[in-house]
């Protein structure tokens, strides 16, 4: 199978499955299960880390990944928040780009499992990662090598959403940010300028859906609903945004990069011109999704003095 004909494939698939979207609790059980298994299928394994841990924090459910490499004892970690919408997915089905993100950036990484619509709509999924950012600034975490002076956050899709967020509200704390194809909006639903990538229209059926069950009425200009209409980007941490051209939501993410830039905001953006949206999380089908963690992980590292600059690459 081509890259074209496999990412033709995929959105197929997924534009099926989105199409079919309900409030029903049965239906997202099962649309999680088929990402679960198109996951295993075009995913390759994460590498080995030296350890995991589960546990929660003020009720909610994290996952903690401590890689192989010389660590401090106390040390430098990312916050990872996974995208899915804000109603599917968790730790399990992006276990493999935390893992690469871990190992490559020699920083632990703390997951976090926050709440999903439509049980629990807005503001719920950003409630619950503050909830975790703010006790590991606490420096609760140092019994478990987490330094409060020393954190970074990451996400992918509406991960990115709640990192940007997060990165807004504690700039002066937060060391850097990595956003991953972010979804940046949900006032509109369609790309501003539609392409032959968005013929299938993927992006509108599924930020629909989101506005309708996870936005539920909350002012979509509202930065903790859509951070790209903060105003005041003066002083955001370091960030590395990535956005691909096959992607209904790469105009959003560039000029959300564009607009750090024109505050004087250290970004890096990465630009995968043949990738669509999610990618990362099918590494069987594109390399890419095996390298890009790697030039995102030296981008933090950067932004780390204490950590090595440079690490051999798995």
């Amino acid at each position: 199978m081509t890259p074209k004909t496999l990412i033709v494939s995929l959105s197929e698939t997924i534009s099926e499955q989105v199409s079919k979207l309900t409030p029903d609790d049965q239906f997202l059980d099962r649309f999680q299960d088929n990402f679960r298994r198109m996951t295993r299928r075009f995913d390759s394994p994460g590498p080995e880390v030296r350890m995991t841990e589960s546990f929660a924090v003020d009720g909610v459910k994290v996952q903690l990944f401590v890689p192989f490499g010389p660590l401090p004892d106390v040390g430098p970690t990312l916050i990872y928040a996974h995208g899915g919408g804000f109603v599917t997915c968790d730790t399990e089905t992006h276990e493999g780009i935390i893992r690469r993100l871990a190992n490559a950036s020699l920083c632990r990484v703390l997951s976090v499992e926050y709440r999903l619509a439509p049980e629990h709509p807005f503001p719920a999924a950003p409630d619950d990662v503050k909830t975790v950012l703010d006790w590991a600034l606490s420096g609760q975490g140092e019994p478990r090598g987490i330094d409060a002076g020393q954190l970074a956050l990451a996400g992918d899709s509406a991960g990115a959403n709640i990192t940007a967020w997060l990165s807004q509200v504690y700039r002066d704390r937060i060391k850097a940010q990595l956003l991953f194809y972010p979804l940046m909006q949900l006032k509109d639903v369609k790309p501003a300028n539609p392409g032959p990538q968005d013929w299938l229209n993927i992006g509108t059926v599924a930020l629909k859906y989101i506005q309708d069950h996870y936005v539920c009425g909350a002012d979509p200009m509202n930065p903790k609903v859509s951070p790209l209409f903060e105003k005041d980007l003066d002083g955001l941490p370091p960030a590395f945004v990535l956005t691909c051209g096959l992607d209904p939501l790469r105009d959003e993410g560039k000029l959300y990069a564009d607009k750090m830039e024109e505050a004087g905001v250290t970004v890096q953006h990465w630009y995968e011109k043949t990738m669509p949206h999610g990618f990362l999380n099918f590494a069987k089908a594109f390399p890419k999704a095996q390298t890009l963690p790697i030039e995102a992980a030296e981008f933090l590292r950067a932004q780390f003095p204490s950590l090595p600059q440079s690490t051999s690459r798995p």
